[in-house]
């Protein structure tokens, strides 16, 4: 199976509270591939249900959700699935968020300002082993 093809198969999960944000990363993502299946949750409870159910391999987190936060479920999902990729998500840009993101399991730490500029194939060809 070739890398391209490897890549469309994933399947990703955006865990964001704001649909017109996670919309945003869902076509970002569908411009560089458009067959890769994407789900999306919009808070904690939701998000864990999906893990469970469709195990993903890469994960979009927000810090911020109602409920319980990124952070916490990242590290419950990490600790389940270690295989899983976590990228962290937040409109903060603080030291002690970052620490934070790295600490319970995200592989990388995004602004969502930021996300404008970041090459989304890129990024999620550089998760794919």
């Amino acid at each position: 199976m070739g890398s391209l093809e490897r890549i469309s198969k994933l399947r990703i999960l955006i865990v964001e509270d704001n649909a017109s944000f996670r919309d945003v990363i869902k076509e970002k993502i569908r411009v560089s591939f458009p067959a890769m299946t994407i789900y999306e949750a919009a808070d904690g409870k939701d998000a864990l249900e999906k893990v469970e159910a469709l195990k993903p391999e890469i994960i979009f987190m927000d810090i911020r959700l109602p409920g319980e936060n990124g952070l916490q479920l990242t590290q419950k999902i990490t600790k389940k699935y270690p295989n899983t990729k976590v990228i962290i998500l937040t409109s903060y840009d603080c030291p002690e968020y970052r620490q934070a993101a790295f600490q319970s399991g995200g592989i990388c730490y995004l602004r969502k300002d930021s996300l404008i500029y970041v090459e989304f194939e890129q990024l999620i060809r550089s998760l794919v082993p």
